[in-house]
């Protein structure tokens, strides 16, 4: 199955237009979806900002669908340097993940999950991966595990 297709067929799908849930693909072609509150919003928000913050260039891309080796993830805020854009532009979903891929914790989601997505991310490009949780701690995760700070939004805090 190709599950690029698949994805592109669920954004035609107009079911799927206007829900209040993150939609996903597991690497059968399945559907996941997972209720997102108004604070995971803000927390997007203040974590893209943030990020801009300290890159000057680059793309905040929210809600970035990845073609993973188990499915297509959707990071909750990514950072894309100007040389990816370029390569990729606004290319649904994105065959590799750009530099740095964010996922805020939700109730919903086990640690399992957090762990699995960070690998895939990294698995597919990433140069870090940051887990943020509730209360806006957030945990970055690089090639080679957990590390202090990013390498490439230095002294980034919520």
């Amino acid at each position: 199955m190709d599950l690029a297709v698949k994805w592109q067929e669920l954004m035609d799908n107009p079911f799927f237009r206007n829900i209040p849930y993150k939609v996903e693909l597991n690497k059968y072609g399945t559907i996941l979806m997972s209720p997102a509150s108004n604070w995971h919003g803000i927390l997007q928000f203040n974590v893209g900002s943030e990020i801009k913050a300290r890159k000057k260039s680059g793309v905040i891309i929210v809600e970035c669908s990845i073609l993973t080796g188990e499915g297509v993830r959707v990071a909750d805020v990514a950072w894309a340097s100007d040389e990816f854009f370029a390569e990729f532009g606004d290319k649904t979903p994105y065959p590799k993940a750009p530099e740095i891929c964010v996922e805020i914790k939700s109730p919903a989601n086990s640690c399992a999950e957090m762990e699995e997505k960070t690998r895939l991310y990294l698995e597919k490009g990433a140069y870090e991966v940051w887990i943020v949780d509730e209360q806006g701690k957030v945990n970055f995760f690089s090639h080679t595990g957990k590390i202090r700070n990013s390498k490439i939004a230095a002294n980034f805090k919520l």
